[in-house]
């Protein structure tokens, strides 16, 4: 079993230039790569074909998390752009939550926003918590460090300087993030929401 590194449905993007996406995408595939390459090494060793010592397979099993948390999350970040940007509809389900958690799908996006502004790399992840019915905002780190167990993502924003550092220095971060959401298909993120 191994992973296929997706094709995505991309228009061209706004703020976003072509050379941006291109390096993007390189580095998404290299994610899906070592997602692979690692999960061949600890079925060799599980098998007795390659083992490994003790300590260099726990290395990689904790790798592992950081490389397949990192192909997925930029599986939903390029989802999140095909076929072109389409506004939030005010009567969806997911503006009656950010409504309900936030006042308003403004303030949910002023939220976002400034979530975005932390300080370091990572995601700004949204996910759903049917428990409470509600949405959560959280900054995930390392790609595996700070997802919210279980839930499902809704939205996923890249903050690594690989996003956006060929468009971009570090200080103008949150102009792609402005540009991150002027290309937002909002009917893709939509459908997450179970």
């Amino acid at each position: 079993m191994t992973y296929t590194a997706k094709t995505f449905a991309l228009p061209a993007l706004s703020g976003i230039s072509p050379e941006q996406v291109a390096v993007h995408l390189k580095l998404y595939e290299g994610y899906v790569a070592h997602t692979n390459k690692i999960a061949t090494l600890l079925a060799a060793s599980r098998d007795g074909s390659a083992p490994l010592d003790a300590y260099a397979e726990a290395e990689l099993r904790r790798r592992f998390a950081f490389e397949f948390c990192g192909m997925r999350l930029h599986e939903y970040y390029f989802e999140q752009f095909e076929n072109g940007a389409k506004e939030l509809s005010t009567t969806s389900r997911l503006a009656q939550h950010a409504t309900k958690k936030y006042g308003s799908v403004d303030a949910f996006t002023a939220h976002i926003k400034t979530v975005a502004g932390t300080r370091g790399i990572g995601w700004v992840v949204i996910t759903y918590d049917k428990v409470l019915d509600t949405l959560h905002t959280t900054f995930v780190a390392d790609h595996e460090l700070g997802n919210l167990a279980g839930l499902p993502v809704i939205l996923a924003l890249d903050l690594w300087e690989h996003a956006y550092m060929v468009d971009r220095v570090p200080a103008q971060k949150l102009e792609y993030v402005d540009a991150f959401f002027t290309n937002l298909n909002w009917d893709v993120i939509e459908k997450r929401l179970p």
